[in-house]
């Protein structure tokens, strides 16, 4: 018990404790429609690489998944936010990357068993595995909170496609994009919505070819290249820039994991290369690095 007070006295003094009351200014990512969101995501050589947040990005005392640590990412920098959305036993989406509440909360088992209403009985706990005051969000709960804030890249963990596809129509979240795994996923959402925006893995020549053929316009996605950006596919890139395309790289099962002294030489490193958006769990730790083109 004296453990947890420690740590909630320290996120209030760090201003980890926001709830109702947001008051540091933020770097904020308006997008009120489909134009704007295509705007972000087009590729041009004059834009700095864009760093984006896994799973929200982390800091000691914010969760992973979690709206104070968008809040957090975003009082220190712009950024747009990978998060996880996963279906309780009631049927409502929750954040929570894993199918199980144990390493992230102070739960056990899986998210699938509990109710919305049962899982609010945990806190979730912070990357070093500190508890914290804060609770499990519900997607609309970080997606209302983040209008006129951010954009959000929502993964898929095992929720129907049809429940991102109305999610999508009811029109109320134009700062969504959609990370797909398959181009059957992709021409899913593109057949059914006339404003979704994806992230397809286009690493390689052939996924390039593969895409092509989709009938998917270019314009309506953002390509995932893999773990770094791999000189030996520049053609891949040119390619999919010419077409107006970004490419995002994502490090956080790399270079992430890298120990702290190491991490910054790593992500100097993949800057080298070039990527147009960048992927990782400390968004913060690129701040004063060199961004610009």
């Amino acid at each position: 018990m004296m453990r947890k007070k420690i740590i909630a006295i320290a996120l209030m003094l760090s201003g980890g404790f926001t709830g109702s009351t947001y008051a540091q200014k933020l770097h904020t990512i308006k997008v009120k429609n489909l134009k704007e969101l295509q705007n972000y995501f087009t590729y041009s050589p004059k834009k700095d690489i864009i760093i984006s947040g896994h799973r929200g990005g982390m800091l000691p005392g914010y969760p992973e998944n979690c709206i104070p640590s968008c809040e957090k990412t975003l009082s220190l920098m712009p950024s747009f936010f990978e998060i996880d959305p996963r279906l309780t036993k009631d049927s409502v989406l929750v954040l929570m990357h894993d199918a199980t509440l144990d390493r992230t909360t102070t739960g056990k088992g899986n998210v699938s068993d509990y109710t919305y209403k049962e899982i609010q009985q945990f806190n979730l706990k912070d990357r070093e595995g500190n508890v914290t005051s804060y609770k499990i969000p519900t997607l609309i709960e970080m997606l209302d909170w983040g209008k006129d804030k951010t954009i959000f890249n929502l993964d898929n963990k095992h929720v129907p496609w049809e429940m991102y596809s109305k999610l999508l129509k009811a029109h109320k979240y134009p700062n969504i994009m959609l990370s797909v795994r398959s181009i059957k996923e992709a021409l899913f959402y593109y057949e059914r919505n006339d404003d979704v925006i994806l992230c397809v893995k286009i690493s390689n020549m052939n996924e390039y070819k593969e895409f092509e053929q989709s009938g998917i316009p270019w314009n309506r996605i953002m390509a995932y290249v893999g773990l770094a950006m791999d000189p030996k596919q520049q053609a891949v890139y040119d390619l999919l820039h010419k077409h107006g395309v970004m490419c995002m790289s994502s490090v956080p099962s790399t270079l992430d994991k890298l120990p702290p002294k190491q991490r910054k030489a790593g992500y100097l490193k993949e800057i080298a290369n070039k990527p147009d958006i960048i992927e990782t769990d400390y968004p913060s730790l690129f701040i004063g690095l060199p961004l610009k083109k």
